[in-house]
């Protein structure tokens, strides 16, 4: 069966969306993680939470130890990974409230660590597709069937932070091929695919980046506005798409397989 995390970020730090739920604690090689691990159950199904930002949103995107949560998701036998995450609009039509299912990344950090491997081991995952495909088309089935305005593709860029893009940051990264804009989805996504774990992200479009010449700088009250009304709809998503995930082989699980050298 499959056994389901979501790793949430803004606006996802209650428990209570679960049902006979437990807190596991634990430690990791690679030191604590963002927060304690909730599990219970959504129906039937088994089901994971964890804050990547710690509670009460207390640790910077770039002070993230994904390698903990990744790992630690992976030690309970989790098999899929929906993580959500706010992002900035670089396109017109990506409006703010909006949701998009990335298919593509740019990796725009510039210190954190990407892999489970180094020293005496080096894998050279394969990412040409780096979100797992059917993961991605039972979120955005889900979301067509709501009726909530979403868009099934998009390339995000994951930059550093914490601090936001500056307007030739912005216009650059469009002219990059970015679609979206955000501080979490790079090494989650790569860390996840090491781990053999299908990986989806609910990206939800909280403000047009500052590329946008009537939009005002982009600040954090006006991203926790947009957010109220972006987590109700991916909440939705989460929960009536939970009942239709299925363990099945896929190259995501593979996939580490052929990478190490």
């Amino acid at each position: 069966m499959a056994k389901i995390a979501m790793i949430g970020g803004s606006g996802f730090d209650d428990p209570n969306i679960l049902s006979e739920i437990r807190q596991v604690k634990m430690g990791t090689p690679y030191g604590p993680l963002s927060s304690d691990i909730s599990t219970g159950k959504i129906g039937s199904i088994e089901v994971a939470l964890i804050n990547r930002h710690g509670k009460g949103h207390r640790i910077a995107p770039s002070l993230i130890n994904n390698r903990a949560n990744i790992w630690a998701l992976k030690e309970i036998g989790i098999t899929h990974i929906v993580a959500t995450t706010a992002c900035g609009s670089l396109r017109q039509e990506i409006e703010p409230g909006h949701i998009v299912f990335p298919d593509q990344f740019i990796d725009w950090t510039k210190s954190r660590k990407n892999s489970f491997f180094e020293g005496d081991q080096v894998a050279h995952i394969s990412m040409g597709d780096p979100f797992c495909k059917k993961l991605r088309q039972i979120l955005a089935e889900v979301a067509a069937e709501l009726q909530i305005k979403h868009h099934m593709s998009a390339t995000v860029i994951t930059i550093e932070g914490p601090r936001f893009s500056t307007r030739a940051e912005s216009r650059m990264f469009r002219a990059l091929g970015a679609d979206i804009v955000n501080m979490s989805t790079v090494p989650e996504v790569v860390l996840a695919r090491e781990a053999g774990i299908c990986y989806a992200s609910i990206a939800m479009s909280t403000d047009y980046d500052s590329w946008h010449v009537s939009e005002a700088p982009v600040t954090w009250e006006m991203i926790v506005q947009t957010m109220k009304t972006n987590v109700e709809s991916v909440k939705q998503i989460f929960f009536n798409s939970v009942q239709r995930i299925n363990y099945e082989q896929c190259e995501c699980k593979t996939a580490i397989e052929s990478a190490l050298v």
